[in-house]
């Protein structure tokens, strides 16, 4: 029985457009999705995205900012702010700008005649618009090829393994989920350069619910809420 129920999830999301641009409509009606950032089962931030229609375009602002301390003395910030601007359920801009303990990072993209034209601190040159900015509230990334990175820019090409349907609680809610890992393609990367992330979607909505990855520590993106 369980061996079926995959199947016919695995059936339904082959049926998902392949393109970077694709199920963007799916998210015109949301304001707001908001997320607390665990490390080591303690919270230390907020990942927040705010959604908005303006002259025919979708805007989706994102914020990321996090402190990590010890006995109340702050050994690392973060904070990223980007935007991603669709047209007509295409990507047409990103940009973003990061400050990681100090260290600044940066992406800019625009479409160009059908492909990404990027400039950012890890990588500049081109890429297919069905690369999609990992960014993770697009559930359209489980077919991607490679996402781009919204911190620098840097194209990880990936393998999606669909690991099955569990039930989650967060914050008192349940959620029948689908949950899948997100692994780099390219296995001659360095181990801190290759991706190797958790995400969990509500089977519902395909609204992105949890992630999880481990990095110097265990980390965890969890709901807060959504509207």
């Amino acid at each position: 029985m369980i061996r079926i129920c995959k199947l016919t999830i695995l059936f339904f999301l082959l049926l998902l457009p392949f393109s970077s641009y694709a199920h963007v409509q799916h998210y015109e009606k949301l304001n707001k999705i908001e997320f607390n950032i665990y490390r080591n089962t303690k919270n230390i931030g907020k990942h927040i995205f705010s959604f908005k229609k303006e002259n025919e375009q979708l805007i989706v602002d994102s914020e990321i900012y996090f402190e990590i301390k010890k006995l109340g003395v702050v050994l690392y910030k973060y904070n990223v702010k980007g935007t991603e601007i669709y047209k007509n359920n295409m990507l047409t801009k990103f940009n973003s700008k990061t400050n990681a303990n100090g260290k600044e990072k940066y992406v800019n993209i625009k479409e160009e005649n059908k492909e990404l034209i990027i400039d950012g601190s890890s990588y500049k040159g081109k890429a297919p618009v069905e690369y999609l900015i990992g960014t993770w509230w697009n559930h359209s990334i489980v077919k991607a090829e490679a996402q781009i990175s919204a911190v620098s820019g840097r194209i990880i090409k990936q393998k999606v393994t669909f690991l099955g349907e569990e039930v989650l609680v967060i914050n008192g809610k349940e959620y029948k989920a689908l949950h899948f890992n997100f692994s780099s393609s390219d296995q001659s990367l360095k181990k801190n350069k290759k991706l190797n992330t958790d995400v969990w979607y509500d089977k519902e909505n395909l609204n992105w619910i949890k992630a999880t990855f481990n990095k110097a520590g265990e980390w965890e993106y969890k709901l807060i809420s959504i509207n």
